[in-house]
């Protein structure tokens, strides 16, 4: 049961994590428009061999910090504003657009895995965001990362990744020739307001294990 539920803890969140209009999105449109679906699949291989190793050395790092209560205490209190970043992060790439990128055609003339591999080895803002999600989600007890549960955990986190990836890929690529909803409430209002809950559950939850003990 602790194993089908890191997977799921984890495909959910890679998969969220995975829509917002970053630049590995951008670029991924880029070669679904030029050369099909085949040589996306690739790109996204490419793309999640680099995140696999970084989520299992972040996974590591999680285990040995999750011990220091004092430091977890601080996590708590952290991931009220992470919660809220990630809202705004989601509310602010939502505006940007294919057109704005179009400087990035220039990576598609190389091998599609080998395009996914590179972008995602230089994508240096996954390092703290899985470090931030890994102890939050530790901390909450969502996900439990000891011996081989936390193969089961990134197992879900690349295969959520993979998925978010082509959804919001091909969604970008279909905003090329006509309006979708997606882009007008989902991605700006739906997903930011997901992440304000969160965050509004965790300082409720921070309120009743710290302040209100210390009243």
């Amino acid at each position: 049961m602790k194993a089908l539920k890191n997977i799921i803890v984890g495909l959910i969140v890679s998969f969220l994590g995975s829509l917002p209009l970053g630049y590995l999105n951008i670029v991924g449109a880029e070669v679904f428009s030029k050369f099909g679906i085949y040589s996306l699949v690739f790109y996204l291989l490419g793309v999640i061999s680099i995140e696999a190793v970084v989520i299992y050395f972040t996974v590591i790092f999680s285990n040995q910090l999750v011990n220091n209560k004092k430091l977890m205490r601080s996590i708590d209190f952290f991931a009220v504003f992470f919660l809220l970043l990630l809202a705004y992060l989601f509310y602010t790439y939502s505006g940007q657009t294919k057109q704005n990128h179009n400087y990035l055609e220039r990576y598609v003339q190389y091998s599609p895995f080998l395009i996914g591999f590179v972008l995602c080895l230089f994508n240096f803002l996954q390092i703290p965001f899985w470090m931030g999600w890994n102890l939050y989600l530790m901390n909450a007890n969502h996900i439990v990362l000891l011996g081989k549960l936390k193969f089961h955990y990134i197992l879900g986190t690349l295969i959520g990744t993979f998925w978010g990836m082509m959804v919001a890929i091909v969604v970008l690529e279909s905003l090329s020739h006509t309006t979708f909803s997606f882009s007008k409430y989902i991605m700006p209002i739906g997903i930011p307001l997901f992440f304000i809950a969160l965050a509004c559950f965790q300082s409720a939850k921070v309120y009743k294990k710290y302040i209100r003990q210390s009243l």
